[in-house]
């Protein structure tokens, strides 16, 4: 009872920020010590207009982890654009101090009860209700026995796939694996081994009790006249935080299929050429294979 009073509280603070942000932008901004110039007020009336979604929301679902977690990705967007503005737009320093004092304060309850109400919901329902199914592929100009071979050494997964922070195999087919997640956190797993089919395909699932629930396949086949390998994978996760997580993930430019996307290019510079090129345009998301990622998407076993 406590929680929802807590996060019904917190849905009427959204509809109350919400409606000054809509209302009063330029009151507001003088508030939290910006200048009330025409952009201030534009960018501050959007806000409002995501926190009385959000706010609408929470009131209004039975289940509102996931409005819960989308205050949270406007709490980041919030310390983010306070934080630019301090030295270039802001009239009293000391009141944009003190706004994002109160900020981080909301942003932590916020995460607090948006993480008490996703374990709740996955007490209460299926896993599989969040889960998340992704089918890549791409064609590396080597032969099946080099991927194959690349691949199962598992060691060699964190070159490509930016997410991981290291992976170490435990004996037996088993491994454990640690992965980078939104604001700052880490997750970890352990999986085993399910099928194991040299230079043909690698069957994966994690093991109970592990941070983040997965599953899948990655095949390697022979490409038409002997044109190199045809790497196909296959994946299934249970996001960290529920469905909703994915949603906060591609706000910030980390959709699962890009991501996945990307690490098979990198894969595929490193087996054919020796390294990722890396280039300017790789500052662009979407642009180059090269970019950094903190999105907790699970690897492969």
């Amino acid at each position: 009872m406590q929680e929802q009073r807590v996060v019904k509280g917190l849905g009427w603070f959204s509809l109350g920020l919400g409606l000054a942000e809509v209302a009063a932008p330029g009151r507001v901004a003088e508030l939290v010590g910006m200048k009330s110039d025409g952009a201030t007020r534009n960018r501050l009336r959007l806000y409002g207009m995501r926190e009385l979604a959000a706010g609408v929301g929470i009131l209004t679902q039975s289940r509102p982890a996931g409005w819960m977690w989308g205050r949270v990705a406007g709490d980041v967007m919030d310390l983010a654009y306070l934080a630019s503005t301090r030295n270039s737009n802001h009239r009293n320093s000391g009141r944009t101090v003190a706004a994002t004092a109160a900020v981080l304060g909301v942003t932590a309850l916020d995460i607090y009860y948006a993480r008490q109400l996703s374990d709740n919901g996955a007490q209460g329902s299926s896993s599989r209700d969040s889960e998340v199914h992704v089918v890549k592929t791409t064609t590396i100009n080597k032969p099946p026995e080099t991927v194959y071979q690349f691949w199962r050494d598992l060691e060699n997964l964190p070159r490509f796939m930016s997410h991981l922070e290291s992976v170490q195999s435990t004996g037996d087919g088993r491994s454990h694996w640690k992965a980078k997640a939104p604001a700052g956190r880490t997750v970890e797993w352990d999986a085993e081994i399910t099928e194991d089919q040299p230079d043909a395909r690698i069957a994966w699932k994690s093991l109970e009790g592990s941070d983040v629930e997965n599953r899948g396949m990655v095949t390697f086949e022979r490409a038409p006249g002997n044109r190199g390998t045809i790497l196909r994978v296959e994946l299934n996760y249970t996001p960290p935080g529920g469905s909703f997580a994915s949603y906060i993930a591609k706000l910030f430019g980390e959709e699962p299929g890009q991501q996945i996307e990307d690490d098979l290019r990198r894969l595929k510079q490193i087996l054919e050429i020796g390294d990722i090129v890396r280039s300017d345009a790789s500052i662009h998301r979407g642009m180059h294979p090269a970019r950094p990622s903190d999105q907790p998407l699970p690897s492969f076993t």
